[in-house]
């Protein structure tokens, strides 16, 4: 999180913040020779009721409306009696009616413009916390998702009792360690994760050796940029997945990623078997939850900021995602 976005959250800053901007406004809304000590007396009477309303009487918005607008109106018509009560001693005044009405009016648009920002800020808290709930989910599911298909692999390997098998187990000891312990942030340096997807494509070299054609290229510069842990590493795994071979030649794995710190390239491409069915969907499988979750993952972090294409024919499966950072 940047400091801006920090101090965006602070509910000091936010309320400092609309004070400052009601202040501005009784500055341009008063007519007198002493505008910014009756702007400032105005806001000394008008924030006791607003905060008795936002943090004792609003919550009973969602229990009950009618005990609600009848605190609400209790609120506003006592502190309203108080103030002008106020104002004419200061003043040294008669009390007059016409005062007091002018004055429950300025308190009911205040509380009402202060309840209406609050309501507007409790929702959006809510659904950034429902957002960072459901991307624990996804991202809970995910790795366990990793960790089934790695460990077939291994259990082919064991049963053949291959030779392959420990450099096999020491990549996947470096793989888990990352996925449990590295990604607990929202962001995770993008460096990690591309260190992370070499381990991963090392360990499906090991396991296919001489059998796939499997290419890593990497253009620009990304020790300053930052992206969602477990994200790339989807597609790749998915490209190995379904790896078949064209008409009994190699089968083919490539993956290129190009980008600064602003925009990333991802580009991953897959050969396919072709006895299978041209009519396949390969995202609606039930096995596809890693895909999915990506996809999903997408949509929560990067809205409008990302574009994802997913192609396929009879030859080739391929993922291009441009990501903005």
């Amino acid at each position: 999180m940047s400091k801006l976005d920090k101090f965006v959250d602070h509910k000091i800053a936010q309320n400092l913040f609309i004070w400052v901007f009601l202040f501005l406004i009784f500055m341009t809304a008063i007519q007198n020779d002493n505008r910014v000590l009756t702007s400032l007396f105005a806001i000394a009477l008008l924030a006791p009721p607003v905060y008795v309303n936002n943090l004792f009487i609003l919550p009973f918005f969602k229990k009950s409306t009618g005990i609600f607008f009848s605190l609400f109106l209790l609120n506003t018509i006592v502190f309203t009696g108080i103030s002008v009560l106020i104002l004419n001693n200061v003043s040294e005044v008669a009390f007059a009616w016409s005062r007091y009405f002018n004055f429950l009016g300025i308190m009911v648009l205040s509380l009402v413009f202060a309840s209406t920002i609050k309501i507007a800020r409790d929702s959006f808290t809510r659904r950034q916390k429902e957002k960072e709930a459901e991307l624990k989910l996804l991202k809970a599911q995910l790795n366990p998702h990793f960790l089934f298909n790695t460990l077939n692999n291994l259990y082919g390997l064991s049963v053949i009792k291959s030779d392959k098998l420990p450099g096999l187990m020491l990549k996947l000891s470096d793989l888990l360690r990352y996925s449990l312990y590295e990604t607990k942030e929202v962001m995770v340096p993008l460096e990690k994760e591309l260190t992370y997807l070499e381990n991963y494509i090392a360990l499906e070299k090991i396991r296919l050796e001489d059998k796939t054609v499997i290419n890593l290229i990497k253009k620009g510069d990304f020790s300053t940029t930052q992206i969602a842990p477990m994200l790339l590493i989807v597609f790749v795994e998915n490209a190995f997945k379904h790896l078949g071979a064209i008409r009994g030649d190699y089968s083919r794995v490539e993956v290129n990623i190009k980008g600064d710190a602003n925009v990333l390239e991802f580009n991953c491409s897959n050969t396919m078997d072709t006895n299978m069915k041209s009519d396949t969907n390969l995202e609606m499988e039930k096995s596809g939850i890693g895909l999915q979750n990506a996809i999903k993952r997408l949509a929560l972090i990067y809205p409008k900021k990302h574009k994802l294409s997913i192609t396929q024919n009879n030859f080739e499966y391929a993922v291009n995602l441009k990501l903005h950072l």
